[in-house]
């Protein structure tokens, strides 16, 4: 299949490249770079060096002997998104190409503006070059299960069966997303459910988990790293615990650690995108898949890094912090999440397998991590916005 994935120069855009080009398809990249600068404006950078992506490309030829095409663009320009339509017109396009912080996203008013225009454009350019260009196209838009938020009910793959005053209806499941970052995709998904009413376009909604791991099999060469980031604004909360360890400081646990969110691994991540590729959804059918493997919460987070870590040797420590975050620390939390495994999904990485890979790999990087600890610790605060005109 004849896959473009928007935004490959990120964490999971650039392994699930790798890994698709691993089972035969063909794949073209489209991306500005826009993360790495991000990141860089907040101080921080990746914990395992990345190169520069004319330089990435050589190297999977060199290794591999296959070709990604790359196209240097920015979503957000409707001109550009046309213009990969027209000339690829792709049997699926893969959309990771948004800002993805929810911390980002609450800097302040510019950085929620910022958040909310650009990913909102970049969904609707995508859908309209579509129906304009390549209706047949399968279109995959990563979404995230933080759009569902907490609710003391059973989460559902994107709806379920209401009955109220008497009446039934199958609707979608109500969205109470935590952050600027997450109402964005909130807006996204009934933007696609909208595009799919109208025009009948093909789309997978995927509301993804927490996503971890440092490396997949196909990254066999240091060469091949992905990013992996750690600050407080770009690294969850299980990648700051990773690199809070290396570097001898405890785990800073927001609050009382009871906050439980969906994770998946990286290796595991992108076989779900692939075989959502590889098996659409019906012709002009909206589909919604729930993407992780098990719930953690964040004291359970930092007490499996620190089980692991200890049988390394390492000194680990647990530190509850004040939260700078707007959330319920103590929820009921069980999302469903059947119809992957129905397609053939099947769990290949463990998080504990994961913890280890993922310290050693750390390990090796400590003096990137030393240059940069200031940065871990958290500064954006939901309650008081930074002032931007300071």
């Amino acid at each position: 299949m004849r896959v473009v994935i928007g935004g490959i120069d990120g964490y999971i855009g650039w392994a699930l490249a790798l890994h698709l080009i691993s089972r035969g398809h063909s794949v073209i990249g489209v991306d500005n770079f826009i993360t790495r600068r991000r990141v860089e404006e907040v101080g921080s950078w990746s914990a395992t060096p990345i190169l520069d992506m004319y330089e990435r490309l050589k190297v999977v030829e060199e290794l591999t002997g296959q070709r990604i095409d790359f196209v240097e663009g920015d979503l957000t320009d409707y001109a550009v998104v046309r213009g990969v339509f027209n000339k690829y017109k792709p049997d699926a396009f893969v959309h990771l190409g948004e800002q993805r912080s929810a911390p980002y996203s609450m800097i302040d008013v510019h950085h929620a503006v910022e958040t909310q225009v650009s990913n909102i454009t970049s969904s609707l350019n995508i859908v309209y070059a579509m129906k304009d260009v390549s209706p047949h196209t399968h279109l995959v838009k990563m979404g995230t299960m933080g759009e569902y938020g907490t609710p003391n009910i059973d989460i559902p793959e994107g709806f379920f069966e209401v009955e109220y005053n008497g009446r039934r209806d199958y609707l979608p499941f109500p969205r109470m997303a935590g952050s600027w970052y997450h109402w964005s995709k909130v807006h996204d998904s009934g933007n696609m459910m909208f595009a799919n009413k109208i025009w009948g376009l093909t789309i997978t909604d995927v509301m993804q988990g927490v996503v971890y791991g440092t490396r997949t099999d196909e990254i066999v060469d240091e060469r091949l790293h992905t990013r992996f980031d750690f600050d407080e604004v770009w690294g969850t909360a299980l990648n700051r615990f990773c690199v809070e360890t290396v570097l001898g400081l405890p785990m800073t646990v927001y609050g009382r650690g009871g906050q439980t969110r969906g994770f998946i691994s990286l290796t595991d991540s992108v076989q779900c995108l692939r075989i959502a590729i590889e098996n659409p959804p019906d012709k002009s059918e909206y589909r919604v898949l729930n993407q992780f493997d098990e719930a953690y919460s964040v004291i359970e987070l930092a007490k499996k890094v620190y089980e692991v870590a200890k049988r390394k040797g390492l000194e680990p420590a647990i530190a509850n912090v004040p939260n700078p975050r707007v959330e319920a620390e103590q929820h009921y939390y069980n999302p469903i999440h059947e119809k992957l495994k129905k397609l053939g999904y099947k769990r290949t990485r463990m998080l504990e397998d994961e913890l280890s890979i993922i310290l050693d790999d750390l390990v090796k990087y400590k003096e990137r991590l030393e240059a940069k600890r200031e940065v871990i610790f958290p500064r954006t605060d939901w309650r008081r916005p930074r002032n931007p005109l300071r």
